[in-house]
């Protein structure tokens, strides 16, 4: 398990010392997960791609930054996702709503029967969502980030990030659930 990281590790050596065929190497090892990141986040193709390689760019010359501290691949990934909300915002199209939220006020979660879904029509119900909750559930469900971290990328409250998620998640349900009714009355 040890030589897939050793072999990052030599790499990123290379790279360092501005060796294009490792950059290359990286660069295919990564490509596709970094442009789907972006692409979840932007919807857009173009920009998605534009995001991933601006990305790399950002990440090859910075790379005395990493420290090690994580994985090379999740260092990567935030160089991604941070540069793709950037691009959003730039957009104008992600109005960043701060949530005013009673403290102590429970946040509801649902029990949902997952066995008629499909990853297709989940990641289809998630692109119409509004940006601000696509873009919360996607670091939270797709990504992987927890609370914590969404809070540090998206500079929201904890509670924010909890309610956002929550309220998301339900909308998310809606979309599903109207998705699914139209189906089976088909």
């Amino acid at each position: 398990m040890k030589t897939p990281n050793l072999h990052i590790n030599q790499l990123i050596l290379r790279c360092k010392k501005n060796d294009s065929a490792a950059q290359m190497e990286i660069y295919k090892l990564y490509y596709k997960a970094m442009y789907n990141s972006a692409l979840r986040i932007l919807k857009n193709e173009f920009e998605a791609e534009d995001i991933m390689q601006e990305s790399f760019l950002t990440a090859f010359t910075k790379l005395d930054s990493f420290k090690g501290e994580v994985a090379f691949g999740a260092w990567l990934k935030r160089v991604v996702i941070n540069k793709s909300l950037t691009q959003l915002k730039k957009n104008n199209r992600y109005q960043e709503v701060k949530l005013e939220v009673i403290p102590g006020e429970p946040v509801e979660e649902d029990v949902v029967n997952y066995e008629n879904l499909n990853v297709k029509s989940v990641m289809n119900a998630l692109q119409k969502l509004k940006d601000n909750y696509r873009v919360i559930l996607t670091l939270n469900l797709i990504e992987g980030y927890d609370n914590e971290e969404i809070m540090q990328i998206l500079n929201y409250s904890n509670e924010n990030v909890r309610t956002t998620i929550s309220r998301a998640k339900k909308k998310l349900k809606e979309i599903l659930s109207k998705d699914t009714n139209r189906i089976n009355v088909v």
